[in-house]
């Protein structure tokens, strides 16, 4: 039998993780990996990949919800696939679910059917909305691509960063970037 690693997260930086530490501690869990990931910070979620790579062949990764492993079904799909590659399972305390059990593993096959039609479906609305806008006029496509040559040019010409940004409509960052790349 291998090890129970946890993992426990709140989305806000002033909510507690008192409530799911206590019940993964109820389960035998051991070691806990904490994240508090507020809003702003988006996917930064660095103690679950930690975790991830923390686990090995018989481990069970052990949450107190699903929704606080991934906030789509795309997020699950990929992690429980990164469990199931190195060998360990997942358990869902509050869902019962185990995927070392036949029913468990079931759950997530389903999981990972419906992440890939959620992935369809949302190519299908992006192609449409941007079909619409062609059709209107609006569409530009792609990003924005920089004249290096230009920034270098005027960077030559005695031109400080701010100035060839703002002539150019790029952030000073990106200025920054060329030069730095071409010395």
């Amino acid at each position: 039998m291998g090890k129970l690693l946890g993992y426990a997260r709140v989305f806000g930086v002033d909510q507690e993780l008192t409530a799911q530490r206590e019940a993964l501690t109820t389960a035998g869990v051991q070691l806990i990996f904490e994240e508090k990931v507020s809003a702003t910070e988006g996917d930064n979620h660095t103690e679950l990949a930690k975790l991830l790579l923390s686990l090995g062949d018989g481990d069970t990764l052990v949450v107190t919800r699903l929704d606080r492993l991934g906030r789509s079904l795309r997020d699950l799909a990929d992690i429980a696939q990164a469990i199931e590659t190195v060998g360990a399972n997942l358990k869902v305390l509050e869902q019962h679910v185990d995927t070392a059990t036949g029913p468990g593993r079931a759950f997530f096959g389903t999981l990972a059917v419906l992440a890939a039609f959620e992935t369809d479906v949302r190519r299908e609305r992006q192609a449409e909305g941007i079909a619409k806008a062609k059709r209107a006029g609006v569409y530009k496509g792609g990003i924005k691509r920089i004249d290096r040559a230009r920034v270098w040019a005027l960077k030559e010409k005695g031109s400080r960063p701010s100035a060839i940004a703002d002539a150019m409509g790029i952030s000073r960052r990106q200025v920054y970037r060329i030069l730095e790349k071409r010395e």
